[in-house]
């Protein structure tokens, strides 16, 4: 990154006046006898006044008008922040209360080309008979109901409903292997599940009735059963309550008032060490969050209609669901991204009239390296804001979109996180659009980039750190009750700072960028998942000693995940095996994660504590020498690291190949 002027991509008509940023920053002026003098003079006193800025935003947004900056945050300690203490809010009853009678809250399409529309009206009935269903069925608040529901209109209302009767909910995509959805949804012990029979993808109906059934029988406490029949699959044999009976009971349960703190879902980390971790967010931070980062960040506004590529495995699920607190159309897809042809994102605009896209840098990537020029074959006039996340955005591929997709209208690469369910960098709507560039920090975040000191750094990769808290930290981790595990996850390395695990470079002007994980996670189209889960699938193969899998984030905007394999003596890596290994992480683990090559190796270097090298050998295949990346005193087996500097080296030598 330079530190000059570069010529913007995109810049925002009269400065963004027209945003509701600019109606906000207006407003807080105002309110408080002061100006500001750019984005970035009232980003920095929203970090400066965190209790004042949360305080104004609940005023503003009519959550909680008249509090004090101490009502607001009443303890700033990290971890262990208290937020509005005393505050009863219910994240569900504000979505159920955005939308008129007749106004369309939801938008479902199947890949076969199926949409239905939900209205307002429509969906409080939905919602209120789903928590009848559910309260008949046992839940209480703090109760788990657990969802294995592709991304249609099913978890949303089952979602909605938990919510809205003080339940917890938590859900895993149908496309996870069996053994990773209950790693991560048995840990919570659901009294309810949620099952569909399957999903589209590729022009395919994925039958999972069967998965469906393992992972019930898997569940602790023998939880009742909620049967979606999506893709015409069989009923499952033992009792339950079919999804059309669900939502058509009679009467509705009123939306329960829960403290501002109350768990309001969970989500699931990567698993990189082991059992994915469940992320606990509360009820009012996540709405208080939510309404700025909707309404400010991306200005979304009453009407429009929102979309972001994703399954329900991944946090931009519950970001589509946000859009909703602000009066908008969420919009979710049962689909491949690429069916029937790359296009088929594009033509969603078009069908579907969207005014904000979100997807992928890989999807939009492969886009430019087809050269495809969707201006040119799709109507996307109905188009405010295009974004992309899930990994950096390259700068060839953002002059790709306005050159050949998108005209007068915000490209905003982001960058955030499941762990607290935003973002933390990403576009403004009164700042230019830079390519290859993050254009700001969003507000009341206070992100920095930070040396292995705890120094900030500028104009070179750094630790993205945050050093004041944001109401959509964790509440905890599931089954953590001393909260040892919260803390070794992002307090363990700067004291009293929050570590996210991303390669941040901030730039003298603000803007930034994101080169990757500084830990091992697995990011494939912003899915995460941990090494933890190929691992135990891999180790299924009695052919493989020990396994290591890498997602290395290329300059290009690819990303290559290769797997490497020590095999038993006399094994060989030939066609079958790699199918075996293959067909184990797709089954097990997660099918978007098989890896892009298998490679045999004589064996793997570990620290002398035991660890994998992960983070280092990732750093050898993105080009920085061995001697900045490892210390030759912490590995076991100097002689197994050479083997990877020349697999680097070769890799290099023939070109990125993906």
């Amino acid at each position: 990154m330079t530190t000059d002027s570069p010529t913007p991509l995109w810049t925002p008509p009269d400065g963004g006046s027209g945003s509701q940023l600019a109606e906000f920053t207006a407003w807080l002026e105002a309110r408080h006898g002061r100006g500001f003098d750019d984005y970035l003079d009232l980003w920095r006193w929203s970090v400066d006044h965190v209790g004042q800025f949360w305080a104004d935003v609940a005023e503003y947004f009519d959550v909680a008008p008249g509090l004090d900056p101490a009502e607001a945050l009443a303890d700033d300690a990290m971890p262990g922040a208290t937020w509005f203490p005393g505050l009863q809010v219910n994240f569900a009853g504000r979505i159920l209360a955005a939308h008129g009678d007749d106004d369309v809250a939801l938008i479902a399409m199947t890949e076969a080309g199926d949409v239905e529309e939900v209205t307002g009206r429509e969906l409080r009935r939905q919602v209120g008979s789903m928590a009848v269903t559910l309260r008949s069925l046992g839940v209480e608040p703090g109760d788990r109901v657990a969802g294995f529901l592709p991304n249609t209109i099913h978890p949303v209302v089952a979602f909605l409903a938990t919510a809205s009767i003080g339940g917890v909910w938590t859900v895993c995509a149908p496309d996870f292997g069996v053994q990773s959805v209950l790693d991560r949804l048995a840990q919570t012990e659901p009294t309810v599940l949620i099952a569909a029979d399957g999903y589209h993808f590729g022009g395919k109906v994925h039958d999972r009735t069967r998965e469906a059934a393992e992972v019930l029988a898997g569940l602790p406490g023998d939880p009742a059963l909620i049967w979606v029949d999506h893709v015409g699959g069989p009923r499952p044999d033992r009792d339950h309550v079919a999804w059309d009976d669900a939502v058509s009971a009679s009467g509705s349960v009123p939306v329960v008032d829960l403290p501002f703190d109350h768990p309001l879902w969970i989500l699931y980390s990567s698993g990189t060490t082991g059992v994915p971790k469940g992320i606990v967010h509360g009820h009012g931070g996540m709405l208080v969050e939510q309404l700025k980062m909707m309404a400010l960040m991306s200005d979304v506004r009453p009407g429009d209609r929102f979309f972001w590529y994703t399954s329900t495995a991944w946090m931009m699920w519950n970001t589509v669901v946000c859009a909703m607190l602000v009066g908008a159309t969420a919009v979710v897809y049962d689909g491949s991204p690429q069916h029937p042809d790359r296009l088929a994102q594009w033509r969603l605009v078009e069908r579907l009239g969207l005014t904000h896209f979100g997807t992928s840098a890989g999807y939009l990537t492969a886009c430019a390296v087809d050269g495809l020029r969707p201006r040119d074959e799709v109507d996307l006039s109905t188009l405010r804001f295009v974004g992309s996340t899930g990994s950096p955005l390259p700068a060839a591929t953002a002059r790709w979109a306005y050159a050949s997709a998108i005209d007068d209208v915000p490209l905003v690469s982001s960058t955030g996180g499941t762990d607290i369910a935003t973002g933390l960098l990403g576009g403004v709507p009164t700042l230019p659009v830079w390519a290859g560039e993050l254009s700001g920090p969003v507000l009341a975040v206070a992100v920095d980039a930070w040396d292995e000191d705890g120094r900030p750094v500028r104009d070179r990769d750094g630790e993205l750190v945050i050093t004041r808290p944001m109401p959509t930290m964790p509440l905890y981790f599931w089954n953590d009750p001393d909260g040892a595990r919260y803390r070794d996850a992002y307090f363990s390395t700067y004291d009293g700072v929050w570590r996210h695990g991303d390669w941040i470079e901030i730039s003298a002007r603000g803007t930034a960028t994101v080169s990757g994980r500084s830990d091992s996670t697995l990011n494939r189209g912003g899915v995460r998942m941990g090494t933890a889960d190929v691992y135990a699938a891999v180790a299924t193969i009695p052919e493989v000693v020990e396994a290591m899998m890498l997602g290395v984030e290329e300059e290009d905007g690819g990303y290559w995940m290769p797997l490497f394999v020590q095999l038993q003596e006399g094994a060989a890596l030939d066609d079958d095996l790699r199918g075996r290994i293959a067909s184990a992480i797709a089954t097990q683990a997660s099918r978007r994660h098989v890896p892009d090559e298998i490679i045999a190796v004589p064996g793997l270097p570990h620290t002398r504590t035991g660890k994998r090298l992960e983070v280092p050998i990732k750093r050898l295949f993105q080009g920085q020498p061995v001697s900045k990346v490892l210390s030759a005193g912490s590995i076991d087996d100097l002689s197994l690291v050479d083997v990877f500097v020349d697999l680097a080296d070769a890799r290099t030598t023939r070109g990125s190949t993906r």
